[in-house]
């Protein structure tokens, strides 16, 4: 049985804002940081003068290490997940990166991580990992017991806790100057384009702490790196030789994923049985199957090539390369491995986390494909299939997959008495919130005549939130929210919530958490708003 999805608590969406509460800092940005102080999905560092927090634990090959041994060394101190799919990777490319980046001058400089995985906790664990990306020898990676590991996050304000099965922790990366002061704090964000830039600011702070400020090797831009959605049409390289094309084609099932994933997941086995589902597709006209390796976190260039050779069989479906990070954020990817589903107008139909919900046999992810395409918009939103509805409802279809401003929520739920309204909150980080996202724009659609739909897109940047409806249209608007303003209505507790208001105004159900079906969705709405 499949997982079901954890609500996601707002902490989780905020943790600068957890570390910046621990420490009580603000961010610095310099002014001559330019294009990095405008970048969203790139932490350009907090400023500390603290000292170091010593510590002593054993590194993946069970020897002692403290930290005070590097003294006289620039140490670069993440908090990583023994058994991470989705940030710590990130981090861990971010620093393999950031010490090419700095060339001679990296023996001057520690790579040092500590496990932030309250039950992977072994030698073998962090050696696994550290093998697995690549980093056997090029950093520490250091454990110990569950106590002595809760005293190290105590003292750097990581929280590291198990929700619900899963780990959550304070992606925190700290450099430290050869006295032994903290000097920056960096949270890696979950974006793979920015993985090669983050690198390069991980060295140009290593190098300016240490004597004489050595020259980096190249110079980088900081610059967002613009995303290719799955409306858009690319070529990419096609392992083996060829290429392969994608975009508004036909209807496409994608697997993203790297190479690394194999030891916990069973990748190789998985992409294999993946064939079953290929040639089920053929037979029955299903969208066709393309994995999409990503190439930024990969350990080596010559990851990809070694593993498909290493195969049994060569698989029956083409294998691109991702080489920058650009379709992984662009198809909105949050681990590894990722399945997803787009239509050929673009729009983001349906999403799985293997690691999390279970691999899906070949006649499952066939079932799972049909039900998406089966509920997937046949018109635009706000058109003929709305046509005809009150002044009231037809007033919100024509502000149709808009993000309205930070006031008129309540004056706009006032307004719409009469009628039985549905408030959905959510982010474009929110994981559950992309995953149900789908059902309310099939529901708006059918019952949007006589039922009111509204957004509340709450701790969102409108730019990311802008960006997410583009991609996943829907016959409603969504206003920017605050959890303060949505506290007349109902305590926010976590994403997604979705409100039940009856035409009297009253609130008549709150449901906290993902809805994971259509039929789940369309009960509440007959039970709560069609009375």
């Amino acid at each position: 049985m499949r997982q079901r999805a954890p609500v996601i608590p707002l902490f989780l969406g905020l943790v600068a804002l957890i570390l910046l509460g621990v420490f009580g800092l603000r961010t610095h940005h310099a002014a001559s940081a330019g294009s990095l102080a405008s970048n969203p999905n790139l932490d350009p560092g907090t400023s500390l003068a603290k000292p170091a927090t010593d510590f002593t634990l054993r590194d993946q090959f069970g020897r002692r290490v403290s930290l005070g041994s590097y003294r006289g060394r620039v140490v670069l101190l993440a908090f990583i997940d023994s058994t991470c799919t989705t940030v710590c990777p990130l981090t861990t490319s971010a620093m393999r990166a950031a010490q090419q980046q700095l060339g001679r001058a990296s023996s001057r400089v520690q790579l040092l991580a500590v496990n932030a995985n309250p039950a992977a906790t072994s030698v073998s664990a962090v050696r696994a990992y550290s093998s697995a990306h690549g980093m056997l020898v090029d950093w520490r990676f250091l454990t110990g017991s569950q106590a002595q590991l809760r005293r190290v996050w105590h003292a750097y304000g990581i929280a590291a806790e198990i929700t619900r099965g899963q780990i959550d922790h304070t992606p925190a990366l700290f450099a430290i100057d050869p006295r032994g002061v903290e000097r920056k704090v960096y949270l890696t964000q979950m974006n793979f384009t920015t993985v090669d830039q983050l690198g390069h600011v991980l060295a140009r702070e290593a190098a300016s702490l240490l004597p004489g400020h050595p020259r980096l090797r190249s110079s980088k831009s900081y610059a967002p790196l613009p995303l290719i959605t799955p409306g858009m049409p690319v070529t990419l390289r096609r392992a083996g030789g060829g290429s392969v094309r994608l975009g508004q084609q036909a209807p496409r099932l994608s697997l993203f994923f790297a190479t690394w994933v194999d030891p916990a997941a069973q990748l190789a086995r998985h992409l294999e049985e993946l064939g079953r589902y290929q040639a089920l597709a053929v037979r029955h006209h299903l969208p066709l199957l393309t994995a999409i390796d990503e190439r930024t976190v990969e350990a080596s260039p010559a990851a990809l090539t070694s593993f498909l050779r290493a195969l049994p069989h060569p698989l029956s479906y083409p294998v691109a390369v991702d080489p920058t990070g650009q379709i992984a954020d662009g198809y909105e990817v949050q681990d590894e491995p990722w399945l997803e589903l787009t239509s050929a107008t673009g729009q983001i139909l349906w999403y799985d986390d293997p690691v999390n919900a279970g691999w899906p046999s070949a006649s499952a992810l066939g079932a799972d494909v049909r039900a998406a395409l089966a509920h997937a918009p046949k018109t635009p939103a706000g058109s003929q299939a709305l046509a005809g509805s009150p002044a009231p409802l037809a007033a919100l279809h024509a502000q149709a997959g808009q993000l309205l401003g930070t006031s008129g929520l309540l004056a706009r739920i006032r307004g719409l008495r009469g009628y039985p309204i549905v408030l959905n909150a959510w982010a474009s980080w929110c994981t559950p919130c992309r995953k149900e996202f789908g059902l309310f724009a099939s529901a708006s659609r059918r019952y949007g005549q006589r039922v009111a739909f509204l957004g509340a897109n709450t701790e969102d940047s409108p730019g990311d939130a802008r960006a997410f409806l583009r991609q996943h249209p829907v016959s409603y608007p969504s206003y920017q929210a605050t959890t303060a303003e949505l506290a007349p209505l109902a305590a926010i507790e976590g994403l997604p919530t979705t409100i039940f208001i009856g035409p009297s105004g009253k609130v008549l159900y709150v449901h906290t958490g993902q809805y994971e079906t259509q039929g789940t969705l369309d009960q509440d709405i007959a039970t709560n708003a069609l009375k």
